[in-house]
């Protein structure tokens, strides 16, 4: 008998094998093709008839791995056609290195299913309200968003939501932004449930990925905590999905397959016909719109956890301050920061950059130091000494011959965390100060970093956005936001939206249990509007505006924009390239086509990038036309195309 079989490559369709076993639409196989030997899934339909007469081989051999399940394989499909990415990529994001795990012992899984003691916590009446609407028509697919203010316990919520699945034999998944540091969650889930919940990012190990595949598949395993990836897991049961931090940038996938995570997991939760919980202190544009469309539910949490108060603001006009020569923080700063450490507040200085200095040129020649690989500044990181891009990780040693004269002469332009700590070190050289970046809070030990913060052993913090990621310090009330005037630059199209949901998840770090607490904003623009939106305790206020700014643009969310990219190693060729390309799908996209032009950051990797922007109407019309078009067109040996639908930066 024949049948569809498809493989984690580049195919947008599925091959036809012949079997005399009796496979069913899910099951997962082993077949030849080519030389070698692959693990594919018996699909849901043939591929479409061609000319060709090929030779059909033989199944060799099913795998003992419960079925992919037909509304996943639904949702593949879709998924497919709605980022533009071949169905072969789509299955490679649900196999485990393009590969089926077999089931394993039973007491493999027994660490995922051990009982241990766990803590009962009592809701307050405000939170049992947010669960019951929460858990209205929890039998089927809806969304629902839990919009909180910051230690407003909704993580609480959400867990006894959660309970109530796993009570009924069901499988839940909560998906984080951040997923390195994610021991205080993982804690605080065994704390509550009393079992280990399985965690899926890249840095966990092969035979802990096979475990846990293989363990998700079978049922044995009953919660995964995961990045974004972990969406695609073939679940047994699955029965809710969380996204928590629903509004944060990471839960895009901007390299190989391109996706945003928390849209797919929507469209997951609807093809397995299971409810969605958004979980946010300030939601995104797009949610707010579904909010106010009335195709999302809402629950709010107005009270933070034992009524602690939200931290004050203060705003440190620097024109009335002068900063020191080659000093970024204030007299007035000094003396605030001071008051806060006699009372024992730990203390954060928030910028958000890592390394020490942004830009470095020789005093000399003026020749500044670049990437040679993109057409970017190299980060100066002093504590490795070498100067990096943040990019592509080139590295570089700060010595160099200088075109005038004998050695460069470097200075360093502007400020990263680093050269703010040599500065707080400089100002309180008593206390225990501590970098939090992705640059030191990655490794083994951050573990214990966490631990000492959380006790207080650490009294000053110098940190960039990571820290705003749902950690809780209790003694943190103190917060100072080095340069607000930094985060205002740019065009980006959702830099607003991103600087409000960044401040607002930052100062709610800050007074979590019940002691007062100050965020003090430096800042030159004593008229800053963002300021005022941070400050404001209803940000439906900022985002009614925001939306209304879309609507009259036709921004998204009420217009669909798709971003091309042809990136190549000729820069004429690539442009004229560029244009060929614009001038055949002008005519015949269900869309209006821009550019092209270079993109911002115009070499990358050695690579020269132009970028082309399609808008068009919200409806699947729009990809599938622009997929007609790249399936037949051929571009030039070198030259390569990348699809961004609902693109988040135009980098």
């Amino acid at each position: 008998m024949k049948y569809p079989v498809l493989l984690p490559n580049i195919f947008n369709h599925p091959f036809t094998y012949e079997s005399d076993l009796d496979l069913k639409i899910g099951n997962y196989v082993v077949v030849p093709f080519g030389r070698s030997k692959i693990t594919g899934v018996v699909w849901d339909e043939f591929e479409k008839k061609n000319n060709k007469n090929f030779e059909i081989k033989k199944v060799l051999k099913k795998l003992d791995v419960n079925p992919l399940k037909k509304t996943t394989i639904k949702f593949l499909n879709w998924f497919s056609e709605y980022n533009i990415i071949p169905k072969g990529m789509a299955l490679k994001l649900v196999l485990l290195s393009s590969d089926a795990v077999e089931k394993f012992e039973k007491d493999t899984y027994k660490i995922f299913n051990t009982i241990k003691k766990k803590n009962s916590i009592k809701l307050s009446e405000e939170q049992k309200k947010s669960l019951k609407k929460m858990n209205i028509s929890n039998e089927k697919f809806r969304v629902h968003v839990l919009q909180g203010t910051t230690g407003s316990g909704k993580t609480m919520v959400y867990f006894e939501a959660l309970k109530d699945i796993i009570s009924k034999g069901f499988q839940g998944l909560i998906l984080l932004p951040e997923i390195g540091l994610t021991s205080q969650f993982e804690k605080k889930f065994l704390e509550f449930f009393g079992f280990n919940p399985a965690i899926w990012h890249s840095g966990i190990t092969k035979k802990k990925k096979e475990v846990i595949w293989s363990g998700i598949t079978s049922g044995e395993i009953k919660v995964v905590i995961g990045a974004r990836s972990s969406l695609f897991l073939p679940f047994k049961k699955l029965g809710l999905i969380i996204v928590d931090e629903e509004h944060d940038q990471s839960f895009k996938q901007d390299e190989g397959a391109t996706y945003n995570a928390r849209d797919m997991a929507i469209s997951r939760a609807s093809f397995e016909n299971i409810p969605i919980n958004l979980i946010t202190a300030v939601p995104s544009v797009e949610t707010y719109e579904n909010i106010q469309k009335g195709k999302y539910s809402i629950s709010r949490l107005k009270q933070r956890y034992q009524d602690a108060s939200l931290p004050n603001y203060e705003i440190i006009n620097l024109n009335e301050t002068k900063l020191e020569k080659q000093s970024w923080l204030s007299k007035k700063i000094i003396e605030k920061v001071n008051f806060h450490l006699e009372k024992n507040d730990q203390v954060l200085f928030f910028l958000n950059r890592r390394g020490f200095s942004p830009h470095v040129l020789c005093n000399k020649c003026f020749n500044s130091y670049s990437c040679p690989n993109c057409s970017i500044n190299l980060v100066y990181h002093k504590n490795k000494n070498n100067l990096l891009c943040h990019y592509c990780g080139f590295k570089s040693s700060l010595k160099r011959n200088c075109i005038k004269d004998g050695k460069c002469e470097y200075i360093f332009s502007g400020p990263g965390v680093e050269r703010i700590y040599d500065e707080v070190k400089k100002n309180f050289p008593s206390k225990n100060i501590e970098i939090f970046s992705s640059d030191t809070m990655n490794k083994k030990g951050s573990n214990i970093k966490l631990e000492k913060i959380t006790n207080n052993e650490v009294q000053i913090l110098v940190g960039t956005q990571l820290i705003s990621k749902g950690f809780h310090f209790p003694s943190l009330n103190c917060i100072v936001v080095v340069d607000i005037d930094l985060s205002s630059q740019g065009h980006d199209l959702r830099g607003a939206e991103k600087n409000l949901q960044l401040y607002h998840q930052l100062s709610g770090r800050a007074g979590r249990t019940g002691k007062p607490a100050t965020v003090y904003f430096q800042t030159y623009n004593a008229n800053n509007k963002m300021i005022s939106d941070l400050t404001n305790s209803n940000p439906d206020i900022f985002l009614e505006r925001e939306l209304d700014i879309r609507r009259q643009n036709k921004l998204p969310p009420f217009q669909r924009f798709i971003s091309l990219i042809l990136t190549g190693n000729e820069e004429i060729k690539l442009e004229k390239e560029a244009f060929n390309f614009k001038n055949i799908i002008k005519t015949k996209v269900e869309g209006r086509v821009l550019g092209p032009v270079s993109a911002p950051i115009f070499r990358l990797k050695r690579k020269f990038r132009m970028r082309i922007l399609i808008r068009g109407s919200k409806s699947l019309r729009l990809q599938n036309s622009l997929n007609n078009i790249i399936t037949k067109y051929k571009f030039p040996p070198g030259i390569k195309l990348s699809v961004d639908v609902d693109p988040i930066n135009f980098n």
